[in-house]
C-alpha cells in the first residue's frame, strides 16, 4: 500500500530549488488598472495564439505532455478550470488540450516589462499579491459574464513542497457562486517536477479532466458558502489526481 506522500509526484527532496516567493507586491493598485481594463473590454487577440503554438509545442516534446478526457470541456459558455498547481508551465499544460482561449489570473508579480506586453492582449489579468483584490474577481467576473473561459487554482499560489495543499482558498468558491460559471476540475500529474529542467530532468506530464459541475448563483456568498464550494471543487480534484496516479504508477 502506498503512502499519502507516496501518491504526489515525489518528496521535496528530489525537486530542483524554487526562487524565494514574495508575498506582497509594492506596486499601487493604479498601476495594474489598465491590464484590468484590457480584459475586461476585449478578448484575448493572436497573441493567445502565438503563445499556445510555442508553449504546447514545448510541452508536447519536452515533457512528453498528453491530455485525457479533454472532450469533458464545454466548448462554449462560461467556465472555470480549476487545476492542482505545482508549476509555472500549469497554465500552458490546462490550455494545451482545449481549443477555446482559455484566461488566466496570474500573480501581479509576473506584470513586469517586456512580458506585460504579451499576458495583457493574450488575455492574462493580475491579482494583486498581498491585498485583497476585488479587481481580480471584477475582471474574472467579466470574462465569465461575456461567456468566456478562465483558469483558476484553488490552492492560489504554487505548491512548493511537490504535494497537494491540505485546503484550498475559498476564492474559487467564491467565483463559482457569483457567475454560476461551469466547473471542471483538472489533475496535472508530473508538474512538480519541472523545475528539475534545471538538473536535465525532464518529467512527463499528464493532465485530466473531470466531470463538469457547477452551482446555482448566489449574488453575495457568505464566507462559508464560499469555503464549502471550494473544499468540494478541491475534493473532487484531489480524487482525480489520486486516481490518474494510481494509473501511471500501475503502467
Amino acid at each position: 500500500m502506498t503512502t499519502a506522500d507516496e501518491q504526489q509526484d515525489g518528496p521535496a527532496g528530489e525537486l530542483a530549488p524554487m526562487k524565494a516567493q514574495v508575498y506582497k507586491d509594492p506596486r499601487p493598485k493604479e498601476f495594474f488598472d489598465p491590464f484590468h481594463e484590457r480584459v475586461r473590454r476585449a478578448k484575448p487577440n493572436y497573441v493567445y495564439e502565438l503563445v499556445r503554438v510555442v508553449t504546447s509545442l514545448y510541452a508536447w516534446v519536452v515533457f512528453r505532455a498528453r491530455g485525457v478526457d479533454a472532450w469533458k470541456v464545454p466548448v462554449e459558455g462560461p467556465l472555470i478550470l480549476a487545476p492542482n498547481h505545482f508549476s509555472f508551465m500549469d497554465h500552458f499544460f490546462v490550455g494545451a488540450f482545449v481549443r477555446r482561449r482559455v484566461q488566466f489570473m496570474a500573480k501581479s508579480q509576473l506584470f513586469s516589462k517586456p512580458m506585460q506586453w504579451i499576458y495583457s492582449p493574450g488575455g492574462v489579468f493580475p491579482v494583486r499579491r498581498g491585498f485583497a483584490d476585488e479587481d481580480a474577481f471584477v475582471t474574472a467576473n467579466a470574462v465569465l459574464g461575456r461567456g468566456g473561459p478562465i483558469v483558476m487554482y484553488c490552492e492560489g499560489g504554487r505548491s512548493r513542497s511537490g504535494r497537494l495543499s491540505e485546503k484550498p482558498k475559498r476564492g474559487i468558491g467564491r467565483l463559482a457562486l457569483e457567475s454560476g460559471a461551469t466547473i471542471v476540475p483538472v489533475a496535472i500529474h508530473g508538474s512538480s517536477k519541472v523545475r528539475n529542467w534545471k538538473r536535465l530532468q525532464f518529467p512527463k506530464v499528464v493532465v485530466q479532466y473531470g466531470d463538469p459541475v457547477r452551482w446555482e448563483r448566489i449574488g453575495d456568498p457568505t464566507r462559508d458558502q464560499q469555503q464549502a464550494v471550494a473544499d468540494e471543487i478541491f475534493a473532487r480534484i484531489k480524487a482525480l489526481y489520486a486516481e490518474l496516479d494510481e494509473r501511471l504508477r500501475a503502467v
